[in-house]
């Protein structure tokens, strides 16, 4: 009768134990497909900030392109202006020339 009672006690140990090492199975398992989604996840929000950040590049590549646009026509409007005045400077030099040179023919009679 006391082998019958160690047996049975050895044969619950060992359903214990074999019930806790599936238990533990069970669990490395979720716990790998948690890894998995977790994984997924990470690599689809490195994927979205890559994004992000090529989207942004080529926003500043646009936002570079039109202020050089700018830049160049404030360039080119400054040097057209600047003739114009040129211009205008010239004529005026050259109407003061030909004021003094009728004061001076004037004054020679």
């Amino acid at each position: 009768m006391k082998r019958v009672l160690i047996i049975a006690v050895a044969l619950g140990f060992s359903m214990s134990t074999m019930t806790s090492c599936k238990q533990t199975a069970d669990k490395a398992k979720e716990a790998g497909k948690s890894l998995e989604e977790a994984s997924e996840d990470l690599k689809d929000a490195a994927n979205d900030a890559m994004d992000a950040v090529k989207e942004a590049g080529d926003e500043m590549k646009d936002a570079g392109e039109q202020a050089l646009d700018s830049i160049k026509k404030a360039g080119e409007d400054a040097m057209d202006k600047a003739k114009e005045m040129g211009e205008d400077a010239k004529d005026a030099v050259k109407e003061t020339a030909d004021d003094l040179k009728k004061a001076a023919e004037e004054l020679d009679h």
